[in-house]
């Protein structure tokens, strides 16, 4: 039986979409020697569970589909996923690379750095993230056997095993100085400096999360909408976990901005359990809240359009960007606030007039 069509997982992914232009307006706006911490905080802090959510959405449209009573068909599935992912993935990656050639002068590199370019997302700063979903496709097979046999106890403990790889992974400092005193070229240097581009074994818990509450998505439903409160609060909660350690390690720490916000990242445990706060309470939002036409075309609009806003977005913030300069302005508040709603519209007005080639 067909289940039926979620429309908060489109609503989900405009949100995130908008997070993860955040994010990058942010690193922009770090840009500025006596930047607003406040704002700071929203673009790069709030805004943290944009990327990790799009594994934990991506799980959840697969698994409510597939019936794990039938034999899966792993041939038709990459072939529907590689058309969509992989071949999107290549011709931008080609593109970016010939564009920041043109644009910054970068060169076009030599076939076999052009491999570890294309194997570890390195084309364009965003890229990096279709990589480690192609990995999850590849190894479907595997979560579907992992999701047949998970129990509350083993999945109890691959959350505690998640938090402490992506803590080993961000903080060893023993990891760093093995990492650094390998020779220039090693093969071993480059898949641990770029582990975050690729090793899916950051994500697998939010990655499963997905997939065993859309295997019991009518259960789930049913209960979001006798906990909206509990789940309200436990996301407030997390929220404010995790804007506190970002504040902890300003004003306790005396961390500047640059190194609070590469500290509180979404692969930190308060950036982990905001994540999984988020993830769920967007969900309970979006199944149990009703929203006027306006409200519901728009959050569409950001939804169908957020696969390519997410490809197209960093040449919209490189030319307002030179804009700016050519104007002789200084990344102030205002114009980060500015920069981020010009990119969106500039993203999403692309993707309207590219609409016909897209639909090939």
């Amino acid at each position: 039986m067909k289940k039926p069509y979620l429309n908060s997982i489109e609503y989900i992914r405009g949100v995130s979409m908008l997070g993860v232009v955040a994010i990058h307006i942010g690193a922009q706006y770090l840009m500025n020697p006596t930047p607003n911490i406040n704002l700071i905080a929203i673009f790069e802090i709030v805004s943290r569970f944009s990327v990790p959510i799009f594994f934990f959405i991506s799980a959840f449209g697969l698994f409510y589909k597939i019936d794990l009573s039938e034999k899966f068909d792993y041939g038709k599935f990459l072939r529907r996923r590689f058309k969509a992912v992989l071949l999107p993935y290549l011709m931008w990656s080609v593109f970016y690379i010939l564009h920041d050639n043109f644009f910054y002068g970068s060169g076009i590199p030599a076939p076999s750095y052009a491999a570890e370019i294309l194997f570890f997302g390195l084309a364009k700063y965003q890229l990096y993230f279709l990589v480690i979903l192609i990995w999850f496709y590849l190894l479907m097979p595997l979560w579907i056997k992992i999701i047949k046999s998970l129990t509350p106890l083993k999945f109890a403990v691959i959350f505690l095993l998640q938090i402490g790889f992506n803590y080993f992974s961000s903080y060893s400092v023993e990891l760093f100085q093995f990492t650094q005193s390998l020779p220039e070229g090693s093969i071993l240097k480059m898949f641990l400096q770029w582990r975050l581009n690729y090793l899916i074994l950051h994500y697998v818990f939010i990655f499963l999360l997905g997939g065993i509450l859309a295997v019991h998505s009518q259960k789930f439903f049913e209960w979001l909408a006798k906990n909206k409160k509990i789940v309200s609060a436990v996301f407030l909660a997390a929220l404010t976990l995790h804007l506190g350690y970002f504040y902890f390690l300003v004003y306790a720490e005396k961390f500047d901005l640059m190194s609070a916000v590469n500290t509180a990242h979404q692969l930190s445990p308060t950036g982990f359990l905001y994540t999984i706060a988020a993830s769920i309470f967007l969900f309970m939002l979006f199944e149990n809240f009703s929203f006027n036409e306006t409200a519901r075309a728009g959050l569409s609009l950001l939804g169908k359009n957020s696969y390519f806003v997410y490809l197209f977005h960093p040449l919209a913030i490189a030319y307002l960007d030179l804009g700016l300069k050519k104007l002789g302005l200084v990344m102030t508040a205002a114009n980060a606030i500015i920069l981020y709603v010009l990119t969106v519209l500039i993203s999403l007005g692309a993707g309207y007039v590219l609409m016909p080639l897209r639909q090939k």
